[in-house]
């Protein structure tokens, strides 16, 4: 395989689409039946595919590779693709393109609903196709998806930095362990972490991590660098928040944004907190991202210089 062009940044992993269900409320009460007048709909749109776009709409080259199925939900993704200009590698994927149902409350929060079926144990991603992709990156951004975790010793030896996103990880459940301690830049959720400071200075001291960020939703976010532990404080969304899904992705896009830019990692946290609270803005049907203007101006200070 050649790569002609350039690679800020390859993503791995993370391709689907979610069907956006609204509901009145979460947890949802048993019912022989709810009536959603607003509508359900299906769009492609998963993790991967957020962090892909949040990159491409910031201006960095990119790159995605993973696997998908010859099917109407792999369809949508390649179009989204394609609408926005970012490169797409697919892979054959016979099970099927990964899919999910996301139930959303009224307050933006979310209930996912992921269908395990569409991934085969033994899925890779074939060296020939991912070590040139991978060695023409200046980073790569793992995902926590099947079959990227069989995918990080390959990863490891190309020398290609790496991120990752651990999502809502208790601290405990092995499968994420691989991701955390190959990783140079983590991102997690402090949702189901009882003690954040604890799992983000076990992930730096046992692993590669030299920053690890856990993000706390409108509490704002905690940034581990050089061992000196900053809580990065939230910031205002720009319109009513609608859906919550797709921040993280967006916080950790924005993140690598000031990243690759040399910005300082205090700096490219507040990019992060400022684009993850536009993307709770975003209606669950769309896939809009912050562009790179609108992530300068919501950094600005009065005076128009950007915070650090």
């Amino acid at each position: 395989m050649t790569v002609r062009d350039g690679i800020d940044v390859l993503v791995l992993g993370g391709a689907g689409v979610d069907t956006i269900v609204p509901v009145p409320e979460l947890p949802l009460p048993y019912a022989d039946s709810y009536m959603i007048d607003s509508g359900i709909r299906t769009r492609a749109g998963q993790t991967g595919d957020f962090v892909a776009l949040s990159l491409a709409a910031l201006g960095l080259r990119v790159h995605h590779l993973d696997l998908l199925g010859d099917d109407p939900e792999g369809d949508l993704v390649r179009t989204l693709h394609t609408d926005h200009g970012i490169a797409l590698t697919a892979l054959p994927q016979p099970a099927g393109t990964k899919r999910a149902v996301n139930l959303v409350g009224p307050d933006g929060r979310r209930l996912s609903l992921y269908d395990t079926s569409r991934a085969r144990p033994d899925d890779r991603f074939p060296p020939e196709v991912l070590r040139p992709l991978a060695s023409a990156a200046r980073h790569v951004h793992v995902t926590i998806t099947h079959p990227c975790a069989e995918a990080l010793p390959l990863l490891l030896e190309t020398g290609a930095p790496l991120s990752t996103d651990l999502h809502d990880w208790d601290g405990e459940n092995p499968y994420h362990e691989p991701f955390a301690l190959a990783a140079d830049l983590v991102f997690l959720s402090a949702t189901a972490l009882s003690d954040p400071e604890s799992t983000m200075r076990r992930i730096a001291t046992h692993g590669r991590a030299r920053t690890v960020v856990a993000t706390a939703g409108a509490q704002g976010a905690h940034l581990l660098t050089n061992g000196t532990l900053t809580h990065i404080p939230p910031a205002t969304p720009p319109a009513p928040v609608t859906d919550s899904n797709g921040a993280g992705d967006a916080f950790a896009a924005a993140f690598l944004h000031g990243h690759l830019n040399g910005e300082p990692p205090e700096r490219c946290a507040r990019y992060g907190a400022v684009a993850g609270a536009y993307a709770c803005t975003v209606p669950a049907d769309r896939t809009d991202a912050i562009d790179r203007a609108a992530l300068l101006a919501g950094t600005a200070d009065p005076a128009g210089r950007t915070t650090g």
